[in-house]
């Protein structure tokens, strides 16, 4: 399920973009400024908005770490901010004075690039703020720009309608042509890397002023080069698609339409998962968190909705929501301890269901009382009952313990799906995140392995890229249903 959970209605025109970083949200807008909220309470900053502009600013994004925010306006500069104090640490002159539409960092943040108007592009040193590299492209206008996880890699997209793959030393590496009839508007890399014999594969999401939202694959051969493979073509919104973003774990695909509409694609399979219809003209700008189940969207309304994902992605295919409705999961949720796959994970009503289902009904009064849960149940010994619980029949102590030894014993958890479990320990996840590799694994065992292991990959032996971990919300929802359907 997916619910609105709050509606900032701060700017004063169009919001052209939103980027989330770990705990901020940062929108700007054609009234010259970029406002930046707090993402545990959505309430503006101190320092909110900055203003530094001399036009509409047109696209902002976070560095790795959130520490600085880069925009970028007609003015021709891109801007670089403190996010500690709102200051300006950089003011970035573009190439040729042209305004600047689009701008983008490098996943570990070292690179800056910046579109223009006139086709350029100017790649910056961050670190020293000095220009790096510049390219171009005759007759466009440079409006979309994502790099891959890598970071060794960016791709463009023009009004032209081309998708352009550069390296680091702004040398066009593919270039395919008419991607998008009429013009690109925006593209994204998803967060995951494949990889497997010869090929290294990046997935890419770009969209268009021909209505279409396109899932590709960017494979990278070892002695052929790169070459571009469309997978889907997702036409779930009937007019120009003006943004789209991978989530954080790269499962789920959001995108926003001049039909006023959001809609949340399943990446893998393409299948629409839900229609938001709350927005009253265009929407312009899309983000996920990367560090919770939240979405923002910016339309030419003004506003920015922030959306939370109630329940992963399965299940609700093609739902509509319409405006200004709250959603709530309709699921029931068992209570009968037995219908939990996790005794650990069971609240003190399971526990107490439990004991009714096993003849123990005399003691839930005192368990209930003491607030005894599934993990403090398997923790119980014949002496805490004793001392700690007051339960003096030897007898019933006694039955209560073997009951619980039958508990441990029972195989709960002999169905497990592959996917939920660490590819290292083989163990049920807890907290999973997504590696370089592309894989999910235990956040503890990846990082203990990342370490000891010379960062190469556990599931193909081949050299991380990097060693940013991102967490795998949509998986960790998808294991929560689970345990309790079981």
């Amino acid at each position: 399920m997916v619910s609105l959970i709050c509606t900032l209605q701060d700017h004063r025109d169009d919001v052209n973009w939103c980027a989330f970083s770990a705990t901020l949200l940062a929108t700007c807008s054609g009234d010259k400024t970029i406002r930046i909220y707090n993402t545990r309470d959505f309430s503006e900053l101190p320092y909110s908005p900055l203003s530094g502009h001399g036009y509409g600013v047109h696209c902002c994004c976070f560095s790795a770490c959130g520490q600085f925010l880069a925009s970028c306006s007609t003015d021709a500069t891109t801007v670089v901010w403190s996010m500690t104090t709102g200051e300006i640490e950089a003011v970035l002159e573009h190439p040729g004075r042209s305004p600047v539409r689009v701008c983008a960092f490098s996943p570990d943040s070292t690179h800056l690039v910046s579109g223009a108007s006139d086709g350029t592009l100017a790649l910056w040193d961050f670190p020293s703020k000095q220009l790096f590299r510049t390219g171009s492209v005759n007759d466009t206008t440079m409006v979309a720009c994502s790099f891959s996880p890598c970071g060794q890699l960016f791709m463009t997209g023009s009004t032209y309608g081309d998708l352009r793959l550069w390296d680091l030393g702004m040398k066009q590496l593919h270039a395919e042509k008419n991607a998008h009839d009429l013009g690109v508007t925006c593209c994204a890399f998803a967060p995951n890397i494949h990889s497997g014999g010869q090929v290294v594969q990046f997935r890419l999401a770009s969209c268009g002023q021909d209505s279409h939202l396109k899932i590709w694959a960017v494979n990278k051969f070892s002695t052929k080069g790169f070459k571009m493979q469309l997978l889907h073509t997702l036409i779930g919104q009937s007019a120009p698609v003006l943004s789209c973003a991978f989530s954080a774990d790269g499962q789920l695909l959001v995108s926003g339409s001049v039909d006023k509409t959001v809609a949340i694609y399943d990446a893998n399979s393409a299948a629409l998962l839900y229609t938001l219809t709350q927005h009253e003209r265009y929407v312009t700008a899309c983000a996920f968190s990367p560090t919770s189940p939240l979405i923002a969207t910016g339309s030419m309304d003004k506003n920015v909705n922030i959306w939370r994902l109630e329940d992963g992605c399965s299940g609700q295919a093609g739902k509509v929501y319409a405006e200004h409705q709250s959603f709530i999961s309709a699921e029931g949720r068992t209570v009968a301890g037995q219908s939990k796959l996790l005794v650990s994970d069971w609240s003190e009503e399971d526990v107490s269901a439990w004991l009714v289902e096993e003849g123990l009904e005399t003691l839930v009064e005192k368990f209930r009382a003491n607030n005894i849960d599934g993990m403090e149940l398997l923790n119980l010994t014949k002496d805490t009952l004793a001392s700690e619980l007051n339960i003096e029949s030897l007898g019933l102590r006694s039955k209560f313990l073997r009951k619980v030894e039958e508990l441990k014993g029972a195989s709960f958890c002999t169905n497990i799906p592959d996917e939920f479990l660490c590819p290292i320990t083989r163990e049920l996840m807890k907290d999973p995140v997504i590696a370089a590799d592309g894989y999910s694994y235990e956040r503890g065992a990846i990082e203990s392995w990342i370490n000891t292991k010379n960062r190469s990959s556990p599931m193909t032996n081949l050299p991380l890229m990097t060693t940013l971990l991102t967490p795998n919300h949509t998986l960790k929802m998808a294991m929560g249903r689970w345990k309790t359907s079981q």
